[in-house]
């Protein structure tokens, strides 16, 4: 009579752990990598922009050097 109860505590035991692991799994947030449907868009804008300042300065640095006394 004292081995069906230890075997009865090792069955809960079991049970239990098996009941807090499928737990634990079923808690576990999925993470999911997914390519975008429609193509990815680069706007140019900046870099066009970036050129059309140096050129602007570039060309204000000519005229400051031509009119020293302008400042």
């Amino acid at each position: 009579m004292h081995n069906i109860i230890r075997l009865g505590d090792q069955v809960l035991a079991v049970a239990s752990l098996s009941l807090f692991v499928m737990m634990i799994v079923a808690c576990t947030p999925t993470v999911k990598v997914e390519s975008p449907q429609e193509p990815i868009t680069i706007n140019l804008n900046i870099k066009l922009d970036a050129d059309i300042r140096v050129k602007l300065e570039e060309e204000a640095k000519k005229d400051i050097a031509a009119n020293p006394d302008v400042f």
